[in-house]
């Protein structure tokens, strides 16, 4: 039996990976975190010194380095050259940093081609930003987030927050917002972009139950043949 994909695009803290985490869930299908391999690249290009910006410099870095996904009772870990870094893909300064060298075509072509690699052999779901326009432009179930910079910058905050980094500030944490939404949006090659056939949810006013409820509604009488689909995959 085929599988199935749902596409979840929108920008940064929009909700996307607790909406695609929560689905994941109810569906009883696998997540796949596509940031979290951005994530990857942009440490490696930390702890190597090389520039996010320099396209030649990353691509003699992607050729040295090896990056591994893989799932522990259903939870993605991010193996980046024999070292579990899915903690450390998250602290501080990787977030602009991924922004950067995920604007890099040859960073997007790798990492895509693992994401398909993966989507092709289970039920998934993937958020990102350019899911549904490039990722997987087929998937049968395709919905853009969308949330006030300002509401956006608040749960980034709340966020680090319970991570423990405490040194940020809301204006800090808005103004880098505001560039990943430039950056993503106005990058060549495979940018931030709604598609046509997708189900467009502003969460700004809504708590992460109530977006999951809205997705789940506009999937409707679909919801158990997906779960058919899932059993019988």
């Amino acid at each position: 039996m085929a599988h199935f994909q749902i596409a979840i695009d929108g920008p940064s803290g929009s909700g996307k990976s607790t909406l695609a985490r929560s689905v994941a869930r109810e569906l009883g299908i696998l997540y796949l975190d596509t940031g979290a391999m951005y994530r990857a690249c942009a440490l490696k290009a930390i702890r190597s010194g090389v520039s996010t910006k320099d396209e030649p410099e990353i691509v003699e870095m992607l050729a040295k380095m090896r990056l591994d996904i893989v799932f522990v009772e259903g939870s993605q870990r991010v193996i980046l050259d024999g070292e579990d870094v899915t903690e450390d893909i998250r602290k501080p300064g990787v977030s602009v940093a991924a922004s950067d060298i995920s604007a890099l075509r040859p960073v997007r072509e790798a990492m895509v081609s693992m994401q398909r690699e993966i989507a092709g052999k289970r039920n998934v779901v993937l958020d990102g930003r350019d899911i549904g326009s490039y990722v997987l432009p087929n998937a049968e179930y395709k919905f853009f987030l969308t949330a006030d910079p300002e509401e956006r910058a608040r749960r980034r905050l709340e966020e680090m927050a319970i991570r423990g980094v405490t040194n940020l500030t809301f204006e800090s944490v808005l103004e880098d917002i505001k560039y990943r939404d430039h950056q993503d949006s106005t990058r060549s090659f495979a940018p931030l972009v709604k598609t046509a056939d997708a189900i467009v949810i502003d969460t700004t006013q809504n708590t992460p139950e109530e977006t999951l409820r809205c997705l789940l509604a506009c999937l409707s009488g679909e919801i158990n043949s997906l779960r058919e689909t899932n059993n019988g995959a």
